[in-house]
């Protein structure tokens, strides 16, 4: 009987089950997904492999911010008028601008405005660092690595005019990596809205219609102010929702399954029995 040291580890095995040499990545995706499917990997571990592999093929068109939604500093304006909306939007970092979004000078890192109320000479252009302009046809791989090499975690999106289109950070670029655990192979974008698990609960695309929501899960929740479950969610939270966060509402409770620093993609749902169900 083999020991425990002579078991072969979970890398060794995978190697074994993948001494099939793929031919494309279609093949290679699908060699992953047989490892998962017996146990070779994790589904975290299968899920972050996927989004590598999307990465390499993605832009960065494809995950910018647009320009009309960033959060911007106006060098023209005094620091008690910009000081509340960094507090507010609690970002790290932020393109700083002269008059219009399409001249941008400079990122002002928050931490920097600490000095404002330290009392010292206090000068936002002298603390200005350089911004990193990229054009939108990028390959995401290639922006990761010059993430890390330069060490910026932000970075300017102009379009083949040279006008600025959006911005991308870092933590957007892992999103795409880390951010869709859970999703990839529970379903696909063209399935249904609402999956039951063989556990009695469902799996809800945060786009589902309040209406079709009651009518599968067997609920009677309004839809007055909120079309969709995952602007109800949101609403419940007073916040955007982290992957993870939990919440309990009428009768129901929520599970964050996917979420990125703009949207809520897909939750969890359980219906509590009148022991354990509460109310906000």
């Amino acid at each position: 009987m083999a020991t425990e040291s002579e078991k072969p580890s979970l890398l060794e095995r995978l190697s074994h089950f993948l001494l099939r040499e793929p031919e494309d990545r279609e093949q290679l995706v699908e060699l992953l997904h047989g490892a998962y499917e017996n146990s070779l990997m994790d589904s975290d571990s299968l899920a972050m492999i996927e989004g590598v592999l999307q990465v390499s093929e993605m832009q960065v068109r494809d995950i910018m911010i647009p320009r009309s939604q960033m959060d911007v500093i106006d060098i023209t304006h005094p620091p008690e008028t910009f000081i509340p909306h960094v507090i507010e939007t609690a970002h790290s970092r932020f393109p700083v601008i002269e008059d219009n979004k399409n001249d941008v000078i400079g990122i002002l890192l928050a931490k920097d405005l600490l000095r404002y109320y330290a009392g010292e000479d206090f000068e936002v252009r002298d603390m200005l660092r350089p911004a990193i302009f990229i054009p939108e046809a990028k390959r995401l791989n290639v922006l990761l690595k010059e993430f890390r090499s330069n060490r910026n975690h932000i970075a300017i999106v102009v379009d083949e005019y040279g006008g600025i289109a959006g911005m991308v950070t870092i933590e957007d670029v892992l999103e795409q990596i880390v951010g869709d655990i859970e999703d990839e192979y529970d379903y696909d974008e063209d399935e249904d809205n609402i999956i039951q698990s063989a556990d009695g609960q469902f799996r809800v695309k945060a786009l589902t219609e309040i209406a079709d929501f009651n009518e599968i899960v067997g609920t009677d929740l309004s839809d007055e102010e909120f079309s969709t479950i995952g602007g109800l969610v949101v609403n419940k939270f007073g916040h955007l929702p982290k992957r993870n966060d939990e919440i309990s509402f009428d009768g129901l409770h929520v599970k964050v399954l996917r979420a990125d620093s703009r949207r809520l993609h897909s939750i969890s749902v359980e219906v509590l029995n009148e022991d354990t169900a509460t109310t906000p």
